[in-house]
């Protein structure tokens, strides 16, 4: 028996209500899709379909049969396509939207070497700290630092990304070092538009702390700079403020207090009819991040 084309049947005949709509959606004859299913009640030891001269309909087992029985086809399509990549020289257009910061840092590295493994593959990279519009803009993949995905969207968690509160020594030697995040208010905070507001995990909750300063950027790469120079306190991603922490460019303040970090997700509106370049781009991120060695660890 093959296991998949007999579940192809069922759960093609679940759908439709009928073998002989089956038969035809699937290109068989009747009494091949009813061996399938026989085959399938037989190999599972139950009976999945109520069978009568006027209609099919699903029995308990089947009704809770059915739902596996479509992730197993689902699999096995994403197999098939995977193994297609791997086969055959991806081609096509890529959109991809991602924050400036991340574009510029980790995202580049990765896009560079897939860039070289795949020269017929042309990519188009968005950068924006604007949650780019799939629809209108035609992005193929947005990634985004977020803590959960909108609901509508079909989402890859990536990478976990920590952040940090942290400021030039010249700034904390001349405006001196905040002990605790309510210190916070004494001090010139460099926001991200207008996010004044800074999450910690104080004795074990999440609290938020108002924070304020003279500069608000939608450019973490800004926010890094002016930290750099002196301006005042930042809260950065790892992956961009961790190269400057190691070289004590930087200095890591408010360690005893972790900041709510975010991942990195892809986003992409549906799997179906997702270009085999697409997915491929998206499965050598998530490969090439998950090695390690991407986002700096904290110096000691």
């Amino acid at each position: 028996m093959d296991k998949i084309d007999a579940i192809r049947s069922f759960v093609e005949v679940a759908k439709t209500g009928s073998f002989t709509a089956a038969a035809d959606n699937l290109g068989h004859s009747r009494i091949k899709v009813s061996r399938h299913v026989s085959e399938v009640e037989d190999w599972l030891k139950l009976r999945l379909l109520h069978r009568t001269t006027r209609r099919v309909s699903l029995t308990q087992p089947g009704q809770e049969a059915l739902p596996l029985c479509e992730q197993i086809l689902n699999a096995t399509a994403a197999l098939e396509s995977q193994a297609q990549v791997l086969h055959t020289e991806l081609v096509g257009n890529i959109r991809v939207a991602a924050p400036i910061g991340l574009g510029q840092n980790l995202l580049f590295d990765v896009i560079k070497t897939f860039a070289c493994l795949h020269p017929k593959v042309r990519i188009q990279l968005l950068l924006s700290d604007r949650m780019a519009q799939l629809v209108d803009e035609r992005v193929d993949v947005a990634l985004r630092y977020i803590h959960q995905p909108e609901e509508n969207l079909i989402a890859r968690r990536l990478l976990q990304v920590d952040s940090v509160v942290c400021a030039s020594p010249e700034y904390l030697a001349r405006q001196g070092t905040p002990s605790h995040p309510n210190n916070l208010s004494e001090h010139n905070c460099l926001t991200h538009l207008d996010a004044r507001i800074w999450s910690f995990v104080i004795e074990g909750s999440i609290q938020e702390v108002s924070v304020s300063g003279n500069l608000d950027a939608n450019d973490a790469n800004v926010l890094l700079k002016a930290s750099l120079e002196g301006m005042g306190v930042a809260l950065l991603p790892l992956d961009i403020a961790g190269p400057y922490l190691k070289r004590r460019k930087l200095v890591q303040i408010l360690s005893d207090y972790s900041t709510m970090g975010a991942a990195i997700w892809a986003v992409y509106l549906s799997r179906s009819y997702q270009q085999p370049a697409v997915r491929a781009l998206i499965d050598f991120i998530a490969e090439r991040w998950k090695e390690g060695a991407t986002v700096p660890d904290l110096p000691q």
